[in-house]
Order: structure tokens, then sequence, then C-alpha cells
């Protein structure tokens, strides 16, 4: 793929236009190895520096709690430490970013200059199956809970786990559908089953988001994906899906290719144990012998393409999972200083600027002012 050429239009759109990325890991990137991102930092997907050149106003943080404490006390202490990160880095650079708790703070912060910094839980687990909880979680600023995250928990299945233990939504997840609707949390349906998404439309007052998703008809079988008719029925809901970036999300190759490690580790495992010393580099070495197939910026707007095409432009957002999928970024989009490139991309495919704002941001916060007025009436 040819270097992108960035239009001054482009550069213009990204610098006068809120973009909300609905899913980057900042947080948890900073607990493996804590740098001070209000600065350029050496490795990573987002940074201060970065963000302004990508024009990048509205990153929602992950507060991402793994699976492995699913039903633990640790679940909800590390949510809350990681909710003290944000705020920390806030705290550092109050002059840079500011925590966005409503819609209109996230307006507000651009007509000042400063990058807002939404959240949203990865994973339900930290409820622990407490309504009081959510309340606690909605004061500290969480805005979105992704229901579940790689295994099914006390909320709902997970597209990841083969085990259908809820057949959908647990029984607490279905009183938890309305209590996120009364209280004006955002639901987010990645990751989470197909029933479990069904059903969770079923339960919804409000529209809901995939907060960092891409579609199932450029992965074939792959369930954390969406498929045309879920998209659809989340166009019918009102609803907003959030291209995820991720080479794995993009194209079946970069699955395939994810696939094909996973087979050789596992067979290394049975041949060696699992102490192997060849285990402690072993994607490095297997990346030698088979390159990484990284998807292009093009494939990336195919998936925008698509849903424009099957649903209008009104259904389709940015969820890049920056800081969240290791080195599968695609071409063209490796960091969050590439926005323009996305710009640019769509103009050449004839979007014009009332349309891509619309992506970029204003479908989203359509969508989070809904659910903001529906608590108004109903909380």
């Amino acid at each position: 793929m040819a270097t992108v050429t960035v239009s001054k239009q482009a550069t213009a759109i990204a610098k006068n236009t809120i973009i909300v990325d609905g899913h980057i890991d900042v947080p948890y990137r900073l607990r493996e190895k804590w740098v001070d991102v209000t600065q350029a930092t050496d490795d990573g997907d987002f940074d201060y520096p970065r963000a302004i050149k990508g024009g990048l106003n509205a990153p929602f943080m992950s507060i991402y709690v793994p699976a492995s404490l699913d039903g633990s006390a640790a679940s909800t202490q590390l949510a809350h430490q990681l909710i003290d990160s944000v705020e920390a880095i806030v705290a550092r650079a109050p002059d840079k970013f500011a925590i966005a708790y409503t819609t209109d703070d996230v307006k507000n912060h651009f007509a000042k200059g400063l990058i807002s910094l939404p959240m949203g839980m990865e994973n339900g687990s930290p409820i622990q199956g407490e309504l009081k909880n959510l309340q606690t979680f909605y004061e500290r600023g969480i805005r979105y809970i992704t229901l579940a995250h790689s295994q099914s928990n006390h909320i709902s299945d997970s597209s990841y786990d083969l085990r259908r233990q809820w057949k959908g939504l647990s029984p607490f997840g279905k009183t938890l559908i309305p209590a996120m609707n009364n209280i004006g949390m955002l639901i987010d349906i990645s990751h989470v089953s197909d029933d479990a998404f069904y059903q969770t439309l079923e339960l919804s007052k409000t529209p809901v988001i995939a907060s960092h998703s891409s579609l199932r008809k450029f992965t074939p079988g792959f369930e954390r994906n969406m498929d045309d008719d879920m998209i659809k029925a989340l166009a019918k809901n009102g609803g907003v899906i959030m291209i995820n970036f991720g080479s794995s999300f993009v194209t079946k190759e970069a699955r395939q290719w994810r696939d094909g490690l996973a087979k050789a580790q596992n067979a290394l495992i049975k041949k060696e144990g699992k102490d192997s010393e060849k285990l402690a580099n072993f994607e490095t070495e297997y990346r030698k012998e088979n390159p990484y197939p990284y998807s292009t910026l093009d494939e990336v707007l195919d998936h925008i393409d698509h849903v424009v095409k099957l649903v209008g432009i009104e259904h389709v957002g940015l969820g890049s999972d920056f800081d969240g999928v290791g080195d599968s970024l695609p071409i063209g989009l490796k960091d969050v200083s590439y926005f323009p490139n996305l710009i640019q991309g769509l103009l050449d495919r004839g979007y014009k600027e009332p349309e891509i704002k619309k992506i970029l941001s204003e479908n989203v916060l359509r969508v989070w002012k809904q659910v903001e007025d529906y608590a108004k009436r109903h909380g």
C-alpha cells in the first residue's frame, strides 16, 4: 500500500472535529509498564503529542479487567486502581487532559483545547452481582460497561468461551441491563456471545454500542466480530458499531495467522512441556519464519463501507483498540497520530465532510446523549 498523502482538507477535519475512539487500553498498558503519556513515549500507541498530531480528542480509556480475575474481589480492586491511573494522568497535566463524564464535557473540553478522557469498563466482572457497585463505578466516571470479556462471567456469556453457561445473559445480567439504562450507563456488546447480544437488545430501552468490534463478513467464523444480521439489529436499536483496527479483526489472513501461531505453540508445549525455554520468545521466532500479514488502512475502510451500505452512515464509529492489540495494527494506522490517514481514506472514497464527522464522533455522541436523556427521565 502506498504512503497516504494527507490533504489540507483531511488535516483540517482532524483538527476541527471531535474524534471519539471507543476503546484505548492505556490504563492497563501503564499498569504493566508505567510511562508518562502526558509526554512523548517511546513505545505504545498513545501519548499526548501523538494524540494532538492525530486530532484525537476523546479516547475512551479502557478499564480492562482480565477474565482470570472474574468472581474475585481482585477484579473490583483492579478496576478502581485503573480509574485512579486515569485520574493521575489528568492530575499531572490538567492543561492537556480532563475526564469527561458527559457529552457536554466532551464538547466543552474540545472548545478549551483539552483532550477528554471518558472511561469504559471492559468486563463487567467488578460489578460482582451488586447494583451498588454499578452506582459506585458510575460515580467514578465509568460510562460504558463491556458486559463480558474472554470468558463467561456472572453477567453474560462471552463470544470466546465455548461454555455457554447462561445461553446468553445470566439472571443477574437481565436485571443489570435496565439498571444500566436507568443510571445512564452505555451498554457495550463487544465480546459477548450472539445470544447475549440479541437478549441485550430485547431488554435495553436505549441504543447500545459495540465499542471495538469489526465485521464477521471479512473474518468468517470469528464470533467476536459482528455478522450482518447483528449489524441490522444494532441499527434498528439505534446503536453504533465502532470498528476495531487490529489486523486479526480486519482480515481472515491475520486471523488464520493467529490460529497458526496458537497451534504451533500448543504443539511445542505438548512436545516439550509448558516450561520449555523455547516458549520465552516463541512469537518472535515464529514471525521470522511466518511473517505477520498486517491488514491495511484500505481494509479497515472496507469495514466502514460495508456498515454504511448495509444500514447507513449513522451506525458506524471508531474503536481502534490501540494499546490493546499488540503488534497487529494495520499499515497506515499504527498509532493515534494516524487518524488523518483514515480521514483522507474516507475522502478518497467519496465521503463528504458531514458524513465523516458522523463516523468520527457524532454517531456515538448521539447514542451517549440518548442514554443520558433516558436516565434523566427514568433514573
